[in-house]
């Protein structure tokens, strides 16, 4: 029954959930995720595969004058090359951050922008995941390809641009909304 003349006769929530369907929103932002992850690991998978057919380790290539080119490196730590000696510690950190992201997903009602993000921060630590397990030195301490470098500074892959720019986006929207709210 209606509570006042002209109200809808159904409730939807605000996480997009319909009353008789309560986790279908959720369901749907869920797989939306993975979609996303799914697509961004094989994009990142596929750049690596084809940076290790053609180019040469160390070697430069400019694509933009001096400000970004193409390098083979391997990287054994973490970002910036940062704890190269802790291989094992920064995959096991990896794979919480995993596995954290997998029961934040199918346990909270997203945003489509938010779902959208964490597919693309699951997709690159898979990306970077599956490196350090399959690649050479050998399980959990492979390393990691990279071949983007940005102006003689640091080299990276589309796993690490599908992180940053996820971050940079879900920051941007918490400082957007914490403004609008107060």
């Amino acid at each position: 029954m209606q509570e006042q003349t002209g109200t809808p006769l159904t409730h939807e929530d605000p996480t997009g959930e319909h009353p008789a369907r309560p986790h279908t929103g959720r369901r749907r932002r869920a797989a939306l995720v993975w979609v996303v992850a799914l697509a961004t690991l094989a994009a990142d998978q596929a750049t690596k595969l084809w940076a290790l057919h053609t180019l040469t380790p160390g070697v430069s290539k400019p694509l933009i004058g001096d400000l970004i080119g193409l390098r083979l490196v391997r990287n054994a730590g973490a970002a910036f090359s940062s704890l190269d000696t802790a291989t094992i510690v920064v995959t096991l950190v990896a794979l919480l951050i995993v596995a954290g992201l997998l029961y934040y997903v199918h346990t909270r009602a997203l945003s489509r922008v938010s779902a959208l993000c964490l597919g693309l921060i699951a997709g690159g630590a898979l990306g970077n995941l599956i490196d350090r397990a399959a690649r050479e030195p050998g399980f959990l301490r492979g390393h990691v390809v990279d071949f983007i470098d940005y102006f003689g500074w640091f080299v990276g892959n589309v796993a690490d641009i599908a992180i940053v720019v996820a971050a940079l986006v879900l920051v941007a929207v918490s400082w957007r909304s914490e403004r609008s709210d107060g």
